[in-house]
């Protein structure tokens, strides 16, 4: 496949896994730094540093958020460097890579 370099932007991919009660701190940050779209899916599961995570686990009060962001690297580099000493407080993962973006009618990064 051939892809059309004109439709394509070359972006930072960020995936984080946050607690609940932390997400509203994140969503600070990231107006702070004026990353201006992400995605989120609330109730992740999985396993870490803070053991198993189930999302129907009746006993487990404390839900994840996974959150997708599309950002420039300046962007990411910002956010790294906002979050990464908290990150190790609380848990969680933080993740970044190369992606490209897909122009649309409106591009939101």
């Amino acid at each position: 496949m051939v892809l059309d370099k004109e439709v394509l932007v070359p972006l930072k991919r960020v995936e984080i896994v946050i607690d609940e009660d932390d997400f509203e701190e994140f969503q600070e940050i990231c107006r702070a730094i004026n990353i201006r779209g992400y995605t989120y899916i609330w109730q992740a599961g999985g396993f870490g540093t803070r053991g198993n995570r189930r999302p129907n686990d009746m006993s487990l009060p404390e839900k994840n958020f996974l959150v997708i962001i599309a950002c420039t690297e300046d962007q990411a580099e910002k956010l790294v460097n906002s979050i990464s000493a908290r990150m190790k407080e609380i848990g969680g993962i933080f993740l970044i890579s190369d992606c490209d973006w897909v122009k649309g009618p409106k591009i939101s990064y």
